[in-house]
């Protein structure tokens, strides 16, 4: 049996096209009972508008939207609350100093349940690229399909 299985349940496609990743961390979240279940039926529908951000020593994600369980009624949970993330302390050290020395920015990259059924999130620390990269982001993406292709010559 594989170690690594993951069940996805939403995934930053821009990330790669947005920023360059210098770096990734695992992190755990903190969530409701009506937010995990909702990920099970639905999954996360927008990672693209979430972000990072370190206050008092932890580690928050902001804008992360998780729909609300429709079975919940009253007890649901409010949709793009801000959510703490289970991270070390010498990670958060690290991000910490990224943040203010580098003004690199903290995304998240996939969110999954894992073997054990508990939520994780891949965080990435990222720069962010400017109009001229993107353009050779897809120049280099376009070349790699075109090179694939089996009428290439």
């Amino acid at each position: 049996m594989n170690n690594n299985i993951r069940q996805l349940i939403g995934r930053n496609n821009r990330a790669g096209y947005d920023y360059f990743i210098e770096d990734e961390y695992e992190a755990g979240i903190i969530l409701k009972g009506t937010e995990v279940k909702s990920l099970r039926t639905k999954g996360a529908t927008s990672l693209i508008e979430a972000h990072v951000n370190v206050n008092d020593g932890e580690a928050y994600i902001y804008n992360l939207y998780i729909p609300e369980y429709l079975q919940a009624n009253r007890f649901n949970h409010l949709p793009r609350r801000p959510r703490k993330l289970l991270l070390h302390a010498k990670q958060i050290k690290r991000l910490i100093g990224v943040i203010k020395k580098d003004r690199l920015a903290i995304i998240p990259l996939q969110m999954y349940f894992n073997r054990k059924n508990l939520v994780k999130l891949i965080i990435a620390v990222c720069k962010g690229k400017k109009t001229h990269d993107k353009r050779e982001t897809i120049k280099q993406r376009e070349w790699i399909r075109k090179k694939s292709r089996k009428d290439f010559e």
